[in-house]
């Protein structure tokens, strides 16, 4: 935590934060036993929370801010579309086992003896996959309707993850493809499973163009920050359509990271990110359950923050860069209605428009779309716009 500490030393109200999330235990305690072990030791339930925290330790904490009755049908849905990421992630497994188990693996929640040994570029991710079954065991004592959209989620995102395996992503259109089955998908699975709950208006689940932006923009801002780790596991998820109009190649940018080609390319795929903030604050502002806006709201102002962070900056390129840990704990205890969702919006924008270079071929758009954002900041407490669309 020293690092941490340091890291916000010039932002007291964030080393306060910090404070405040350890000592009131969000988001539970840090799980410091190894997960095999743990694996022998814990029920399916207390496992599935146990792996959640290993696999996603942020992810856990937002879990954290859900109604109880949504907790385990969005911990286990994170879980089972865990396991098939890394099905899909794993560049080791050969791709006709591969490609078969990533149609059928919906299904396998349905089986209460079904693992897979050895498969995962992580040891987390091996140990949740070779412990599956505790996974469809906790599935099965969900509701059934639970189960439904779980189930074909994770049938289509399958299918996406197939088809995207065979062919490289190329044009921006085939980019928008790709981040729909893997993140467009998860919001709009959640936001069926916060309607059937009864927690939000059937007009959430209805508006899936929102819950597909939510999704796009988490996904594209990881991708823009994962360049370089990507780049080392032989992953590629940049559109040529973006990238090939500054280098012949996607690793030309990490072997020169400071050159204004490079920071352009960069710039243009923050700016692609930035087209989903609006949507993003129009599903927030359409949110009535206060634990469910929580829920959503977080890790929304922490992508946008990330963009804020990543623009022009050529560490992207070398490593992988991060928001201050005591500027997330802020937003954690901070974030809790629309207002305060807009603020942090509308304060990351204008981050960004002061970050600007005239000189970037992407300025002039860029700066639109801020202006667009910041204008949607702006307006009245009682604007909701998904009413009125």
């Amino acid at each position: 935590m020293i690092r941490e500490l340091i890291q916000s030393a010039y932002y007291p109200r964030e080393i306060s934060a910090m404070f405040k999330i350890k000592m009131s235990g969000f988001g539970g305690s840090k799980v410091k036993a190894p997960l095999d072990d743990l694996a022998t030791k814990l029920d399916d339930s207390e496992f599935c929370y146990a792996a959640l925290k290993k696999v996603s330790r942020s992810f856990a904490a937002v879990i954290d801010q859900l109604p109880p009755e949504l907790r385990d049908p969005i911990c286990i849905f994170y879980l089972v579309l865990r396991g098939l990421d890394t099905i899909e992630d794993d560049t080791s497994f050969p791709d006709e086992q591969k490609h078969p188990l990533l149609l059928e693996f919906y299904s396998k929640s349905l089986d209460p003896e079904w693992s897979i040994e050895g498969v995962g570029d992580a040891e987390d991710y091996k140990i949740l996959l070779a412990n599956y079954f505790r996974v469809s065991r906790s599935f099965q004592r969900l509701e059934e309707k639970y189960q439904l959209v779980i189930m074909d989620i994770c049938k289509r995102m399958g299918e996406g993850m197939v088809e995207f395996s065979e062919k490289p992503v190329n044009s921006k259109e085939d980019y928008d493809k790709y981040c729909h089955y893997v993140a467009g998908l998860v919001g709009i699975g959640l936001s069926q499973l916060f309607t059937i709950s009864g927690r939000e208006d059937v007009m959430l689940s209805q508006r899936e163009d929102l819950s597909n932006s939510m999704g796009l923009f988490l996904q594209k801002t990881n991708i823009v920050r994962d360049y370089n780790e990507d780049l080392n596991f032989g992953r590629s998820f940049w559109p040529k359509e973006i990238w090939g109009r500054y280098a012949e190649t996607l690793d030309a940018f990490e072997k020169n990271p400071a050159s204004p080609v490079s920071l352009a390319c960069l710039n243009h795929m923050v700016k692609n990110a930035l087209h989903h903030a609006k949507d993003s604050l129009e599903y927030l502002s359409a949110i009535d359950d206060p634990k469910v806006f929580r829920f959503c709201a977080i890790p929304q102002a922490m992508a946008i923050a990330t963009l804020s962070k990543v623009y022009n900056n050529p560490e992207v390129f070398t490593g992988v860069v991060k928001i201050r840990k005591g500027l997330t704990a802020l937003m954690m205890l901070q974030l809790n209605d629309f207002a305060t969702a807009k603020r942090y919006f509308r304060f990351f924008s204008m981050e960004l428009m002061n970050k600007l270079d005239r000189n970037d071929p992407n300025y002039v758009e860029t700066k639109d779309i801020l202006i667009e954002i910041i204008a949607v900041c702006n307006a009245k407490p009682s604007y909701r716009a998904m009413e009125i669309a």
